[in-house]
């Protein structure tokens, strides 16, 4: 069965009414026949129906054992580090989106968990880096913004030939483009926020999980802490996936598109984007992607801040904010934006420039897309504070 069928066809029919929406069980409680003795369900924020609908269809996607859906991407990757206890390290993706950075430095280092940052992409310095205390592995493939791509099933060899867990946040590809547990990972993450949802509506996480053990750790960790997704935001996002394939089609076609458009550019330095072959982790995408997303970073010749603002400032059709995945196409400035609590030394190291501009590429018509950052762009020519007339 091809991923479009399964994908739908894994939103099932309510089993009550007929209805062919899933229900939105707004409901706290459960009435039982006797205590213990009940339908499955006892308390919303240990179960609840509509959220087990969309926990089961990420997991059936993923190819894994069980998932779980939380109240935000940091939510679910909060569960997930629980899975620690002090004095273990993570080794971290060093390119790591700038909240992850944070929770990693600023919260669990007080309790006693080190995270050591390394570039993924480079399988040398994976296994290089690995400590006695070392006991997960965190990717983040391709990476956000710069777009690196770790190769995740040699990388799970590494892991696993050291009993440690691979965690991969898959926000960038979803399961339609890239499937982690069947390459070697333990553990997937998702925010749902992104792609899955797709419309800019949802703030929600998902976990899938590979075991039965790793399963009943974190039912533990989303039960005892309730940072759950509520029903209703467990329905827009399943009603988001409906459409996933088609929005994320499209939404790859046109980030192609606007990279190799990108790199013709006299004013763009470097491209970031892993369907170009001049990327250097190309191969790698080549081999365990179906796509290569639509995400798409650049950096301009004249590399300052002051530079990038102007452009990101001048857009008409990408919108300035934080975020992605959206059907809208949207632009962020990582330096002053996602990433401004990462400290200049290691945002730079990692190749995130001052210039360098964040592209989330939507559904609109390719060639508009490309005709608003070639106006954007062309204002970089004119002395600062002057403006151009664009003829409609």
């Amino acid at each position: 069965m091809k991923i479009a069928t399964q994908l739908l066809h894994s939103i099932p029919i309510d089993e009550l009414t007929g209805a062919i929406s899933v229900p939105i069980y707004q409901t706290s409680t459960f009435v039982q026949e006797s205590p213990g003795i009940n339908k499955g369900f006892e308390f919303s924020r240990a179960n609840n129906p509509t959220r087990k609908v969309l926990e089961n269809i990420i997991c059936s996607l993923e190819e894994g054992h069980a998932g779980f859906a939380f109240a935000s991407g940091m939510a679910a990757i909060d569960a997930v580090m629980k899975l620690l206890k002090s004095g273990d390290e993570i080794m971290a993706v060093e390119d790591t989106y700038g909240g992850i950075f944070q929770m990693f430095q600023h919260m669990f280092e007080r309790f006693g968990i080190k995270a050591n940052f390394v570039d993924t992409s480079n399988t040398d310095k994976v296994l290089a880096a690995i400590t006695p205390n070392t006991k997960m592995i965190w990717l983040e493939s391709p990476t956000n913004p710069t777009l690196r791509v770790s190769d995740i099933k040699s990388i799970s060899k590494i892991a696993k030939q050291h009993n440690v867990l691979l965690v991969v946040d898959n926000t960038l590809c979803t399961p339609l483009l890239q499937q982690p547990i069947p390459m070697g990972a333990d553990i997937v993450i998702h925010s749902a926020t992104k792609y899955l949802a797709g419309h800019t509506d949802v703030i929600a996480g998902l976990v899938v999980v590979n075991t039965k053990i790793l399963a009943d750790q974190l039912r533990f960790n989303q039960n005892i802490s309730g940072s759950i997704l509520s029903p209703f935001e467990a329905w827009l996002t399943i009603r988001g996936i409906e459409t996933l394939c088609l929005r994320l089609d499209k939404q790859c076609s046109n980030a192609m598109a606007i990279a190799a458009w990108l790199s013709a550019h006299p004013a763009v330095d470097k491209v970031f984007y892993p369907g170009l072959a001049s990327h250097k982790n190309h191969h790698i995408a080549r081999k365990q992607q179906k796509q290569y997303g639509a995400l798409v970073s650049f950096s301009l010749k004249s590399d300052n801040i002051k530079n990038a603002i102007r452009v990101v400032n001048a857009t008409r059709l990408f919108k300035l904010a934080e975020s992605f995945g959206g059907v809208k196409s949207m632009l962020d400035h990582p330096a002053t934006m996602t990433h401004r609590n990462i400290p200049e030394e290691h945002r730079k190291k990692t190749g995130l420039a001052d210039s360098c501009i964040r592209l989330s590429v939507g559904i609109e018509d390719a060639e508009d897309l490309i005709n608003d950052l070639k106006q954007a762009l062309d204002k970089l020519n004119l002395p600062a504070g002057k403006q151009i007339t664009v003829l409609q």
